[in-house]
């Protein structure tokens, strides 16, 4: 068997570099813990930038992809599947909408509202032809296709990919003033993350989303929820949104919708959006086919029960309670922020980057990832339980009490 030195090796030399992976190598996994090729176990804190909601081979999702492989795993949209209605059904309830628009991944799915918020901006907003505009918000990360780097602020997304598409007008996150100011008569929709991930797990200041709520319902504009790393229970609700009681026009989702085994993503809303669209206008071979939907149509049915998100509700105000505490006195924490089992942990940079510290919590036995600098990104399955998470807090205090 390849060792892991071997592994890594072998993917530098035949992968191209778009990332930079902790030297581990996963071979087994089950539940919130992963073991590499050569044995050694490790708790999972990062769950997969939320896709993993569920943890590794939950056994209900097995279980629903198991049976569908046995059935059918693709038909494209060009003919029905029996898989599809029950999951565009049970998902539109669940986000309390309309209608579903299926695509794979998140990335696609935040296109896809693009177009829809475009479409529906001349169809129904009376919008010119051409003129269509969408406001978005610094930091924020949507996905890396050229329309979506077109519109980051984060230069490692977007440097040498231009020409960059037309459309968007950035503000400052958390900023109402900044957001009434650039809805013009040509805006059609304000597209923003309820909690910015990839920025560091940001959480705007209280009454942001429901001012942003108020001010696109006002100027008749959509308000477009990205929820697609803070959604399905990530946050201890359904979707951050609700933590202000907000309801958007237009959901986003993905990762967690596809219980990490398959690509699942899908825009969601009411059918005064999602019915601009017509045969041949949009979408996707692989959208919403029969694998996906088993898969999905079982997430949507554990969520139902509401155990997930009160399990990161509970387990969330642990881990917030003893990252509070690493940061109130003298030391390398210098921020904690996030809701639920989501966490963004600001360190002092003379302690050491977000790479290094998240080596060293390799070599004790917890997988984090750094985003920006020094700042460590902390989302466990919500199916870990009280004693792993306590765990892997310990080690996370050792590391930065060492550091």
């Amino acid at each position: 068997m390849s060792t892991a030195d071997d592994l890594i090796a072998e993917t530098e030399a035949h992968c191209a570099h778009t990332y930079h992976p902790l030297p581990v190598v996963v071979a087994r996994a089950e539940g919130a813990w992963v073991t590499d090729v050569e044995g050694r176990r490790f708790l999972d804190f990062l769950a997969g930038y939320s896709a993993l909601n569920f943890g590794h081979g939950h056994p209900r999702l097995l279980n629903a992809a198991r049976a569908q492989l046995d059935r059918v795993t693709l038909t494209s949209r060009a003919f029905h599947h029996d898989r599809f209605a029950p999951f565009c059904a049970g998902l539109a309830a669940l986000c309390g909408k309309e209608m579903v628009l299926p695509m794979n991944t998140g990335a696609e799915a935040v296109e896809t509202a693009v177009k829809t918020a475009r479409k529906w901006g001349y169809r129904v907003r009376g919008v010119p032809a051409g003129r269509a505009r969408i406001v978005v918000a610094e930091g924020n990360f949507h996905g890396r296709t050229t329309t979506v780097i077109s519109f980051s602020t984060d230069p490692e997304a977007r440097a040498d990919f231009g020409p960059y598409t037309p459309g968007f007008d950035v503000v400052p996150y958390g900023d109402l003033a900044a957001l009434r100011g650039a809805l013009t008569e040509d805006t059609v929709a304000v597209l923003m993350e309820p909690i910015q991930g990839e920025a560091g797990v940001r959480v705007p200041p209280p009454g942001y989303l429901a001012g942003v709520r108020e001010l696109t319902r006002e100027r008749g504009v959509l308000f477009v929820a990205d929820e697609i790393q803070s959604g399905l229970g990530r946050t201890g609700r359904t979707f951050a949104c609700e933590h202000e009681g907000v309801v958007p026009d237009v959901y986003v989702l993905g990762k967690a919708l596809g219980g990490g085994i398959v690509p699942v993503s899908a825009v969601v809303a009411d059918e005064e959006v999602l019915g601009v669209f017509r045969p041949g206008e949009h979408g996707s071979t692989f959208g919403g086919n029969p694998l996906a939907c088993a898969v999905a149509l079982e997430v949507v049915a554990m969520l139902r029960t509401g155990e997930y998100q009160e399990r990161a509700a509970r387990l969330g105000e642990v881990l917030h309670r003893r990252l509070s505490a690493s940061a109130a006195g003298p030391g390398p924490v210098t921020e904690v922020r996030g809701r639920g089992l989501w966490a963004g942990v600001d360190v002092d940079p003379a302690y050491g980057t977000g790479r290094e510290l998240s080596e060293r919590l390799l070599r004790r036995g917890v997988l984090v990832k750094e985003t920006h600098g020094s700042t460590l990104r902390l989302a466990p399955p919500l199916v870990i339980s009280e004693e792993d998470l306590e765990w892997g807090v310990d080690r996370l205090a050792a590391v930065l009490g060492g550091a």
